[in-house]
């Protein structure tokens, strides 16, 4: 029984020494169809179409010989390495790597990418995959079939970027397509393939930084103090933008990388930059356009990106891509309504009244939603004498969906 395997990336370039002996010594060869076509894998080996990673490895270890899988580019990197190192195959793994998709279509491109973010869109994930374009400047996207250039570009409806299209690297069919993203949805796109997707704020960063794929924000903390006076809501009248209502909403919400974040009359934007420097996607809706200028402004400054969408709400919802967490500023029971519709797995909003507090939890827990509400008061002071100089009260009411599992 094979309790062995070697795995050989490829790239297209000649085979290693290493990878060459092995295959020569292989009684059993997986990969997909062009690996299993390569010259150097034995004729009289038992080859395997690799589809389901799980079912060849169970395969492998009942062979009774010498095991190669085929893989393209770096199988240690998003690759076919994780799943044969499971426990329950018993596999001992040595692997032959070459030059990683993403390493290699960057080179194509000639951009450096320890700045980049790497993702991986299946039809399941691709959702994801697209908020991460939307919120960092530069990704990486390694797709499959029904998750490709042209589902990118749809979902990124509304939001500019440049893709580089890398199809079938390493072959002789190898193409580089350079093009916005509003055109990519025009063609057929052949697999496998990398997109580079490319745009928006880089934060200001000219240097190379420490930490791939991610950048030390300019500000410590979160829930910073207010830098503009004056705010909106979806419906153009004054919303609560308090550090310590911010700050309170933001732990109930937990914006997260890879997550769409509603923010529903986003004011001077300063929820929207918080939620934004967490990672998260955001589109900043307000009734007023001018906030959302203020908050673009905002965002700009943090060396962030996000959108904002003038109109009124509920109406401007409609259009808008599913979110995962919403926040709203103003605009009473319809509004919440309207968002419960869309089945986000968190909503916050606020209330001045005992009154409006009542109704906007009954719209919550109509909704579906298991409803928490709290009275926060907060008292600014002077460190000088003491005295107070300011007191803020409101009520904060946050609602999770019943049907998730905790």
């Amino acid at each position: 029984m094979a309790d062995r395997v070697t795995v050989i990336g490829w790239d297209g370039s000649p085979l290693t020494a290493a990878a060459r002996s092995a295959l020569s010594a292989a009684t059993l060869v997986a990969g997909a169809a062009h690996h299993l076509a390569l010259p150097e894998v034995p004729p009289t080996a038992e080859r395997i179409r690799l589809g389901s990673v799980d079912l060849a490895a169970r395969r492998i270890a009942g062979h009774r010989g010498s095991a190669v899988v085929l893989a393209d580019g770096d199988p240690g990197f998003f690759g076919v390495v994780r799943t044969l190192r499971a426990p329950e195959h018993g596999l001992e793994v040595e692997v032959v790597p070459a030059v990683s998709a993403v390493a290699a279509a960057f080179a194509r491109a000639g951009m450096p990418w320890d700045d980049a973010r790497i993702v991986v869109a299946h039809q399941r994930t691709l959702r994801r995959a697209v908020n991460i374009c939307r919120a960092h400047p530069k990704v990486a996207v390694l797709t499959s079939p029904g998750a490709g250039p042209a589902e990118l570009a749809l979902l990124l409806d509304g939001v500019h970027r440049t893709f580089v299209i890398c199809e079938e690297l390493g072959t002789d069919r190898e193409q580089v397509t350079v093009l916005t993203s509003d055109k990519a949805a025009d063609h057929a796109w052949r697999d496998p393939n990398v997109v580079i997707v490319i745009g928006g704020s880089s934060g200001g960063q000219t240097g190379g930084g420490w930490l791939m794929g991610h950048e030390t924000p300019k500000v410590r903390g979160w829930a910073l103090p207010t830098e503009e006076p004056g705010s909106g809501n979806g419906n153009g009248s004054g919303s609560g933008e308090a550090p310590s209502l911010r700050a309170t909403q933001l732990a109930r919400l937990g914006p997260r990388v890879g997550d769409l974040v509603w923010d529903i009359g986003c004011g001077a934007g300063h929820f929207a930059v918080e939620a934004a420097r967490f990672g998260a996607a955001v589109i900043a809706v307000d009734a007023d356009p001018d906030a959302c200028a203020r908050t673009e402004a905002a965002a700009r400054r943090h060396g962030l990106q996000l959108q904002a969408v003038p109109g009124r709400a509920p109406h401007v919802l409609e259009r808008l891509p599913e979110p995962d967490v919403v926040r709203i500023g103003g605009g009473g029971v319809p509004v919440v309504t309207a968002c419960t519709d869309r089945r986000p797995e968190r909503i916050v909003t606020h209330a001045s009244t005992r009154d409006e507090a009542e109704a906007l939890g009954a719209a919550l827990a109509d909704g579906g939603y298991t409803v928490e509400c709290a009275l926060l008061q907060t008292v600014g002071l002077d460190p000088d004498d003491w005295t107070e100089r300011e007191r803020s009260v409101v009520f904060l009411l946050s609602g999770h969906r019943t049907d998730l599992a905790p």
